[in-house]
């Protein structure tokens, strides 16, 4: 160990902030290298995947619960006496010469490590009607990758005019011929060769100038069977059957503790490079907290994979 690090006192080599599955992945990775980690987390273990109802789209595993995935990988970790401090991260601190990272503690604890990986994860944006929440994994979902399959021919209702939610729309008619795009604008935010393929496809009903104001299930069923919608040009009132409402109206990233780092994009994504590493050396950042094009459990496993092993070498060239 260099005179610089010898003169620090570490309470671990490794912190991570959140236990999803990027978290978690870099964890195993990690502690099998013999580094002595912590994940901090201020929820339950798992991320998105406890509220995830089936996942079938995981390498290996044809189908299984988002739940029984998060508590497998949970078990895995636990296996390697990993610790869990169930906590909130309200500040990260780096050290001199970037060779210590503080964090500190919503409980006013606080812990030092050589490096941190934030795993934070983001929240979808909600639409904040009635029926959203309660139909939760019962028809609405944010994820048409992850949930798309489960409405085979079925009706599927996005919301959204950005370029998620055209994608997302084009995506789930592989899935269904009998698609709604709700948009409360007349136009697309999306670029025009998007928005063409979007008009162009026979298997997308436009509802432009539309908004839904609610999410009807049927509580027998427990499971969407339409939504509401407003016309605010006209004012009209409308109900569209429905199996499937799909919301892409943004996400936010979790990453509110770290913004004086400078760190993050304007939308508060934390920019990487190749190796999962910020411009801050020893900071690094994984899974769906990053800027990226596609967030699913496969790639957040992927940042963390990558996130640790270049860790380990980066603790292994300051000692």
């Amino acid at each position: 160990m260099s005179a610089n690090t010898k003169a620090i006192k570490y309470d671990y080599d490794l912190i991570i902030v959140g236990s999803g599955p990027a978290g978690m992945t870099a964890a195993i990775y990690a502690q099998r290298a013999s580094l002595k980690t912590v994940i901090i987390e201020k929820e339950i273990a798992g991320g998105k995947m406890t509220k995830t109802s089936e996942v079938e789209n995981y390498p290996g595993i044809d189908f299984i619960m988002g739940q029984e995935l998060a508590l497998k990988m949970q078990e895995q970790v636990e296996k390697l006496q990993v610790e869990f401090i169930y906590d909130q991260v309200v500040k990260i601190n780096d050290g001199f010469k970037h060779l210590s990272k503080t964090v500190k503690l919503l409980s006013g604890k606080t812990i030092t490590a050589k490096a941190v990986i934030i795993a934070t994860g983001c929240v979808e944006k909600r639409i904040g009607i009635p029926g959203e929440d309660e139909y939760y994994g019962k028809g609405v979902s944010y994820c048409g990758v992850c949930d798309g399959f489960l409405y085979k021919n079925k009706v599927i209702t996005v919301v959204g005019g950005g370029y998620a939610a055209c994608e997302e729309s084009i995506f789930l008619t592989r899935m269904t011929n009998n698609l709604n795009l709700v948009h409360r604008r007349d136009a697309f935010r999306a670029d025009d060769r998007t928005s063409d393929r979007v008009k162009n496809n026979p298997n997308i009903k436009l509802h432009l100038n539309w908004e839904v104001k609610e999410v009807i299930g049927d509580k027998n069923l427990d499971k969407v069977v339409a939504v509401k919608l407003f016309n605010n040009k006209t004012k009209e009132i409308k109900e569209i059957k429905t199996d499937a409402l799909f919301p892409y109206i943004g996400s936010e990233p979790i990453t509110e503790f770290v913004k004086d780092l400078g760190i993050c994009d304007q939308e508060g994504y934390i920019l990487v490079d190749e190796i999962c590493q910020t411009k801050i050396p020893g900071l690094f950042a994984a899974g769906d907290v990053v800027r990226k094009k596609l967030r699913q459990i496969v790639t957040a496993t992927n940042d963390g994979a990558i996130a640790a092993q270049y860790i380990i070498n980066y603790i292994d060239n300051i000692n």
